[in-house]
């Protein structure tokens, strides 16, 4: 059953809330466990999605980043939504790259086990790979699971999937020093931007590093996300994109990054 709330109440909802109870999966290179950022708390499911043969298998991710990524990523959803249950599937190897099949899988995984929300700092341009990514997405739709997506951090308008999609939130990277802040921007399928340029974030190994990508500013969104979810739960993905887009900030091109001309 729909739930159809105000702007106002949704910006509010934002404010008072922390994302209990909502589960977000973090679909990327994987996550340090042992970092100081998550405080020794435990992951909804670590899983890594790797290659056996000619057979894909599930295994667990022993709370391994095997490039850093991951972790900074689920570190800004905690910093967003201190109280959201995260998990993490591990899609992405130590060049933070994958096959889209590896890709697929790990969303199913999350699909299936009923996350709420799939972050995906990821993206694929391959033109031939766009109804197995569009399989998925509209699965998640169709489920009310909410898809956060960065886009391509070269180009901005370049075509990637899954955030080329528009049942996905989409989001770009902005110069901002502003947390809280989601923009966006009309007739574009990259819709919203948010804090993602020259930004601290935890690191693998137990460190630190700043950081500039979409990639960064995706979790922002999501933890948002998460908020709004954590004290309206009946919200549906287009319900929540719609909410987004009356309650952000016009962009401007004073908050624009390096992606964008």
């Amino acid at each position: 059953m729909r739930c159809w709330i105000s702007p106002a109440e949704a910006a509010a909802a934002l404010r008072r809330g922390r994302g209990r109870g909502v589960r977000i999966a973090v679909l990327d290179s994987g996550i340090e466990t042992s970092h100081s950022t998550f405080g020794g708390g435990a992951l909804c499911d670590d899983l890594a999605i790797v290659e056996d043969g000619h057979r894909l298998k599930v295994v667990a991710g022993e709370g391994r980043d095997l490039f850093g990524h991951g972790t900074a990523v689920a570190g800004i959803i905690r910093e967003m939504a201190p109280e959201a249950e995260i998990g993490s599937i591990r899609v992405l190897g130590e060049s933070l790259s994958a096959r889209t099949a590896i890709i697929l899988e790990g969303a199913r995984q999350a699909i299936e086990r009923g996350y709420h929300i799939l972050n995906c700092s990821l993206g694929c341009g391959v033109l031939e790979h766009v109804l197995k990514y569009k399989a998925w997405v509209d699965e998640a739709y169709l489920r009310g699971v909410h898809v956060v997506a960065a886009c391509n951090n070269a180009d901005y308008g370049r075509p990637e999937w899954p955030a080329f999609f528009t049942s996905v939130l989409t989001v770009n990277m902005a110069r901002t020093d502003d947390n809280l802040g989601i923009f966006y921007k009309p007739g574009h399928l990259v819709e919203f931007a948010a804090r993602g340029v020259d930004v601290d974030v935890p690191w693998s190994g137990g460190g630190t590093k700043k950081v500039t990508g979409s990639s960064f500013a995706a979790p922002r969104v999501t933890g948002m996300l998460a908020c709004l979810l954590s004290e309206i739960p009946d919200l549906d993905p287009l319900q929540t994109k719609v909410l987004f887009q009356r309650i952000a900030t016009p962009w401007s091109r004073e908050i624009r990054g390096p992606n964008e001309r």
